[in-house]
This record gives C-alpha cells, structure tokens and sequence, in this order.
C-alpha cells in the first residue's frame, strides 16, 4: 500500500505542477488587466500579491509531493499536519468552486466548461491523496 501511496503522491504533484502551468494562462483568459484596470491600484496590487501567493504555495505542494514524497509519508506529526493541510486547501478550492463562484461573465464554450471540471477531478484527485496520506501518517500505517 505504501508503494501505492507514494506513487499517488508524486502524481498529484504532476497534477499540481500542471495547475501551477495552468494559472498562468488565467489572467489572459479572463482578462485580468483589463478588469483590473477598473479597480484602486491598492485592490489591484492586493489581488496580485494574493495571485503570487496562490501560485507560490501550489508551486511548494508540487516540489515536496514530488521531491520529498517519503517526508509525506514518514508517520511522523508534521507530516501528517501538512498532509491535512494541503487536503484542506484542495478541499476549500472545490467548495469555493460550487458554492462561492458567480459564473455569470465567464467565457462560455465547450473548452471552458471542460476546463473547469478537469479542475475540478484533479482538486477532488488532490484532496482524496492528501487525505489518504493524513491517514496513513496518523494510523501508524507508514512505520
């Protein structure tokens, strides 16, 4: 089951590098700029650092689900805390995509609309993984 797991792991860290590549296409696809530009420079300087914030911490899951796969699953407390913690992150986004999004004004199509649940499986993907992972930390399975 380890082998398993791990292999899991370095997958959804595949998956979250290809979130990261993903994003940075968002801003041109949904006209960042030109939204922006209607808001104070404050807003739009807040909004961007809270982007690079975003980015940076799905960037630092990919690395250590792929580069240090086995301080994931080594039993110990703060790999089980940072386990719960990405699968919280991942299940907040999956929430905030159903219940918080207003979808009015987004681009319509069949590239959209299979865009948004290939996110969505690989949001549910990732907090599935992290939370097998929380529980193979916390059940004493990973000695």
């Amino acid at each position: 089951m380890e082998d398993i797991l791990s292999k899991l792991v370095i997958a959804s860290g595949a998956v979250q590098f290809a979130v990261v590549a993903g994003s940075l296409a968002v801003p041109y696809l949904l006209n960042w700029r030109g939204e922006l530009a209607k808001v104070q420079t404050l807003i739009k300087q807040i909004f961007w650092t809270y982007a690079g914030y975003i980015l940076c911490t799905n960037l630092f899951f990919a690395i250590v689900s792929v580069f240090a796969t086995e301080g994931l699953l080594d039993g110990s407390r703060l790999a089980t805390a940072l386990n719960v913690f990405i699968a919280l992150y991942w299940a907040a986004r999956v929430v905030i995509q159903f219940v918080y999004f207003d979808k009015k004004g987004l681009p319509v199509g069949g590239i959209y609309r299979m865009g948004e649940w290939m996110l969505v499986i690989c949001f549910i993907f990732l907090t599935v993984v992290y939370s097998l992972a929380a529980c193979w930390n916390e059940w004493g399975m990973a000695q």
